[in-house]
């Protein structure tokens, strides 16, 4: 979107197109004066009008954001300091709290107009604040499917389904869809994602984009709708993996509002995650590949010949290559696909009730809910904890039942720790024995289901990187024959962020595989 010089006002004459906007872009345009904060918000709300009736991707716009754009305008023309994303246009995820919009997590009970009840929070979430902090025009929140649950749609929210840009009869990846269709369609330069299992590595692979999933306790998840407290996590979906790594450096950081991001505070590099980037920062890394001592599942015949030469592609820009470096050790038996699910090891999903209780306490002493028993009788008539529903399948996890009966009190999940205590010591034995940097594979075994097909995707990493809590970060790799976005997944040790973007960022640079979405 190319504003017409020839009768537009002088601050507005050198807008970018919106699809190929960046931070820099931002950043540069601002400061030079070729356009205002104010003429590119416009630009922006004038896309989501043109296109969010079709993509379904946000479901409440901030009235608050030209207000934001022009106080931007203002600071910067008195020679006021500005935060680091001055001016670019953010969206955030639905279950992550923004003071006086709804929180909804994509549920009708959750929603007044839809039948249900509203959550106003009274303060932001942490990573809203933060985003507020840099000074990033925040547009709307962006569609989920109900309580996040599901990694591949958002066709049961109370908003209707997201559409996928990339290709349109297929799902767009869940459950941050709504997050990185607006990022995919140009409404927006950055986008705030939350994974508990495949919600960033998934919409982002899906819909071609790129998306960082951190090392759990780099980003707060206070104010965040829960799935689980000890795998929930934040992190940014983008369209090049340098806007992505801008954006986590925004969120990363230690809050006495979330504890657990205390051990983070000497794992941020003090320049930042986009310092150094370098087209050569492949050379000499040795990469392990996705083989049967990973997981058991193959690849589709044609994930497999997209795969080849995305490998051939690693060894032209100076990797070393290390086939299946999981072979030999009892890395693919610990996953287990828990029953009522068609993909998905849910272990560690077992204390929401607790995470929950934390949640609504947050939310102020105005809420409509306040406690986990108000939770489940505003929410009886569409109980998605009964046998056969969305979260039914928590029922097998050994200490749900336990934790239902008494959600104030933190859950021990012995077998949870247990379980991630091996992954982790399987990933640093692996590692040292073949002295990797990073693990790369496609992020997908095969392309995308249908939109309505009621198929799951089918990922390579989803509940290993959560249970563990590794860090991941994907980055568009080519195109099946249908259209379907191929990614790659790079993924790596604990607060191993600054090496992962390193290596995408020269897989990205070397190989320029994405095209626009639309």
């Amino acid at each position: 979107m190319t504003t017409d010089s020839s009768t537009s006002h002088p601050s507005e004459k050198s807008l970018p197109d919106l699809g190929t906007l960046s931070v820099a872009a931002v950043q540069d345009g601002l400061q030079s004066g070729r356009f205002t904060a104010e003429a590119l918000t416009k630009a922006c709300l004038a896309q989501i009008a043109a296109l969010n009736g079709h993509y379904n991707a946000i479901i409440f716009e901030n009235e608050a954001a030209l207000e934001t754009a022009r106080e931007i305008d203002r600071r910067l023309a008195a020679g006021e300091k500005l935060g680091p994303l001055a001016g670019v246009p953010v969206v955030v995820k639905d279950p992550m709290d923004m003071q006086g919009i709804p929180t909804t997590a994509g549920w009708r009970m959750l929603y007044s107009k839809a039948g249900g009840v509203d959550l106003i929070p009274e303060r932001d979430s942490p990573v809203v604040a933060r985003m507020r902090a840099a000074d990033a025009v925040i547009l709307g929140k962006t569609n989920v499917p109900i309580l996040s649950w599901t990694g591949t749609h958002a066709n049961d929210s109370w908003a209707g389904p997201t559409i996928n840009p990339a290709i349109e009869d297929r799902a767009p990846g869940g459950s941050s869809a709504g997050t990185a269709a607006a990022v995919a369609t140009h409404m927006c330069v950055l986008g705030l994602a939350e994974e508990t299992g495949g919600s960033i590595q998934n919409p982002a692979s899906a819909q071609g984009l790129v998306g960082i999933k951190p090392t759990i306790g780099l980003v707060p998840n206070a104010g965040v709708v829960p799935l689980s407290g000890n795998r929930d996590v934040v992190g940014p979906i983008a369209r090049t993996v340098r806007d992505a790594a801008l954006g986590l450096d925004v969120l990363a950081g230690f809050t006495t509002e979330d504890p657990k991001t205390l051990a983070a505070v000497d794992k941020i590099p003090e320049d930042g995650y986009a310092a150094g980037l370098s087209k050569d920062g492949l050379k000499g890394k040795r990469l392990g590949l996705y083989g049967p001592g990973w997981r058991k599942d193959a690849l589709s015949e044609e994930a497999a010949r997209l795969y080849e030469r995305a490998k051939a592609e690693l060894k032209e820009l100076g990797a070393d290559l290390v086939e299946d470096p999981f072979a030999g050790t009892d890395f693919a038996t610990l996953r287990q696909i828990t029953p009522g699910t068609p993909f998905f090891d849910g272990r560690g999903l077992e204390s929401i009730p607790y995470d929950m209780t934390l949640y609504l306490r947050r939310l102020g002493e105005n809420a409509a809910l306040k406690t986990w028993e108000e939770f489940v009788e505003a929410t009886k008539a569409e109980d998605p904890f009964a046998k056969g529903a969305i979260l039914g399948f928590l029922k097998e996890l050994p200490d749900f039942l336990a934790a239902v009966k008494s959600p104030a009190t933190p859950p021990a999940m012995p077998e949870f720790t247990a379980l991630k205590r091996r992954y982790l010591q399987l990933i640093d034995q692996v590692f040292a024995e073949h002295d990797l940097d990073a693990l790369v594979y496609p992020q997908m075994l095969q392309e995308l289901p249908g939109l309505h097909s009621g198929d799951a995707i089918l990922e390579t990493t989803v509940g290993e990187l959560n249970i563990a809590g590794l860090p991941g970060i994907t980055v568009p790799a080519g195109y099946y024959a249908s259209g379907a976005p191929f990614e790659l997944i790079f993924l790596g040790k604990q607060w191993g962020e600054p090496d992962l973007i390193q290596s995408a960022y020269a897989y990205e640079q070397g190989t320029a595989h994405r095209k626009p979405a639309i």
